[in-house]
Order: structure tokens, then C-alpha cells, then sequence
């Protein structure tokens, strides 16, 4: 079993930022896949970014040059810097972890972007 646990959403303007971070603790394989996906109200969950564990990443198109994902892989941790957010970025965003183990998600954090 792997456990994630989310922090760094809340409420934020037009044009601000956050950092969202996820910290994996249990049965931790050392390859594997973690990533960030959303989920607006009405909406499908949709991916976000994803980074391997050899640092290789992978965007969706629409935070391409104002989201980065890294992480720290002695913390097991992964970071999301969200930059120059737009009303349209509002919605629970997950972390997702992915391994030869198994696929596991956290709890969600709520990310809202609002004058």
C-alpha cells in the first residue's frame, strides 16, 4: 500500500500562484510515475503533469509554461508550481502515484481561482 497526502491548495487571484506538493509514504517502489490530475465540478478528472521517477515529464497542453512539476525523490515527494492562474484552472487537483505495485490517489486538494 502507498499513502499520498496533499497540501499547498486553497484561494487564490487571477494571475497568482501556488505550490501544491504531495508526500508518498509505504511501499514505495523506486520506479515509478507520480503526477497531478483535476477535477472540476461536471468534468471529467484530467491529467495535469506527470514526472518518472528519471525525471522525464509530460504536460497537458493547457499548463504548458505556467505549471512545473518536480520532486525530490529522497522525500518521495512531488511538487506542482502553478503560476499564473486563471479562474479556469479552479478544481480539486490529485496526486497519483503509479508503480509495478499498484495505482493510488490521494485525498484531493481545492484549488480555486477568484477575484
Amino acid at each position: 500500500q502507498v499513502q499520498l497526502v496533499e497540501s499547498g491548495g486553497g484561494l487564490v487571484q487571477p494571475g497568482g500562484s501556488l505550490r501544491l506538493s504531495c508526500a508518498a509514504s509505504g511501499s514505495i517502489f523506486s520506479i515509478n510515475v507520480m503526477g497531478w490530475y483535476r477535477q472540476a465540478p461536471g468534468k471529467q478528472r484530467e491529467l495535469v503533469a506527470t514526472i518518472a521517477s528519471g525525471s522525464s515529464t509530460n504536460y497537458a497542453d493547457f499548463v504548458k509554461g505556467r505549471f512545473t512539476i518536480s520532486r525530490d525523490n529522497a522525500k518521495n515527494t512531488v511538487y506542482l508550481q502553478m503560476n499564473s492562474l486563471k479562474p479556469e484552472d479552479t478544481a480539486v487537483y490529485y496526486c497519483n502515484y503509479r508503480s509495478r505495485t499498484g495505482d493510488y490517489w490521494g485525498q484531493g486538494t481545492q484549488v480555486t481561482v477568484s477575484s
